[in-house]
């Protein structure tokens, strides 16, 4: 798939993917908002009303009222790919979403997957 493709996907219909792999992992809904709202700085209603529009993937991240300076400790591989080494900017983004659920999924404390 080409990153356009994935910036131009509805967040609806992503976000739902993230939850189902944390839940089948027996975490929660819960905590992966908390972990998109500490990446992104959006809060918990301003997600929930994302929810509800046709943003786009790409149109979340780029639109984040403040992306988290911590968000540079995430280190590691998502889809065979090392997070710290991409080199584009709004999928790198992506990939730290990805790799913070990667690590939830995997049972990591929330005080780690958070950088605290």
């Amino acid at each position: 798939m080409t990153t356009e493709k994935i910036y131009q996907m509805p967040f609806v219909k992503i976000y739902p993917m993230l939850i189902a792999k944390a839940e089948k992992k027996g975490r929660t809904r819960e905590q992966v908002d908390e972990i998109t709202c500490w990446l992104t700085g959006y809060d918990k209603e301003s997600l929930n009303e994302l929810l509800k529009s046709t943003i786009s993937y790409g149109d979340f991240f780029r639109q984040a009222p403040e992306m988290n300076p911590k968000r540079r400790l995430i280190k590691g591989v998502v889809c065979g790919i090392r997070v710290e080494d991409i080199q584009e900017p709004l999928l790198q983004e992506i990939r730290y979403l990805d790799k913070l659920i990667d690590e939830l999924a995997r049972g990591k404390p929330m005080e780690k997957i958070l950088r605290v």
